[in-house]
């Protein structure tokens, strides 16, 4: 299928870009997974949290609106069991599926999901769509993670909030640019090859 086919076609991702076969499929989740996992690398402790700041947030949300909603999901379970198989790859080089954050990678597993359905609705092809997307991706991870920090910690739900939420709202909104400007560039260049 050619370029112009599939920027012409209704529910396409990025990923839709490429050449359809099932081998393509297994290496888009599986690079998925991967740079999810090396983006969990970039760290940042935050004093007073037990959750840092880390790439893998916009990782996840990537991966879910460049692949789109299965893949995403896909993606993001090969990583979250690989993860907690043992794999060092979760934020700071951990893995297991006891840690406080481990709410954060299930809610990333359900935002990739929830960010690659609308990227096949045309939520990645512009500016503000695409910054819509990303708001929901992060708040469908804080509905997660703030909730499953506060029960892994005995932390109140407030408590949560301000260690788990809180700090990390200036970050989200820089990864939100970035997305803001990755996505839509990316179909446009895409339309100019096509």
């Amino acid at each position: 299928m050619s370029t112009a086919t599939v920027l012409s076609r209704p529910g396409a991702v990025l990923a839709d870009l490429l050449p359809a076969s099932r081998t393509r499929d297994l290496a888009l989740v599986a690079g998925g997974a991967l740079l999810t996992g090396l983006a969990a690398q970039i760290a940042v402790p935050v004093p007073g949290s037990p959750v840092p700041v880390s790439g893998q947030t916009f990782a996840a949300l990537l991966v879910g609106t460049a692949l789109g909603a299965r893949r995403g999901f896909l993606s993001l379970a090969l990583y979250a069991l690989a993860g907690m198989a043992g794999m060092p790859w979760f934020a700071e080089g951990t893995s297991g599926w006891g840690m406080p954050s481990f709410g954060y990678i299930l809610g990333m597993l359900l935002a990739s999901t929830a960010v690659g359905a609308l990227a096949r609705r045309g939520a990645d092809r512009s500016v503000w769509r695409t910054a819509g997307a990303m708001a929901l991706g992060s708040a469908i991870i804080y509905a997660v993670g703030v909730p499953y920090l506060a029960l892994a910690t005995g932390m109140t739900f407030s408590q949560a909030v301000a260690a788990g939420l809180t700090p990390f709202l200036i970050g989200d909104a820089v990864k939100a640019a970035l997305a803001m400007g990755l996505l839509p560039t990316a179909w446009k260049l895409a339309g100019r090859k096509g």
